[in-house]
């Protein structure tokens, strides 16, 4: 099958398939996704509601209303899990 063919079945999927499927599909390719079209990844930090959200956590933080993790803190939590 062409590269051309199968662009065209998977356009055709991606209109019919249902939400999770698509997301799932997503989540595979969003990184590369982000790099071909510079979509994507970096963006969340134009959204000017996105870095108000941020800014709250990161005062919240800050002001010890809520305890954070340090990144040392979640990698020994992952691999104990691992």
């Amino acid at each position: 099958m062409t590269a051309s063919a199968i662009r065209t079945q998977l356009h055709t999927y991606l209109d019919v398939a249902n939400d999770k499927k698509v997301k799932a599909i997503y989540a595979l390719l969003e990184e590369d996704i982000a790099d071909k079209t510079g979509i994507g990844i970096g963006d969340s930090w134009n959204d000017p509601e996105f870095v108000k959200e941020m800014n709250r956590r990161a005062s919240e933080m800050e002001s010890g209303k809520v305890k954070g993790s340090s990144w040392e803190e979640v990698h020994n939590r992952v691999r104990q899990k691992a």
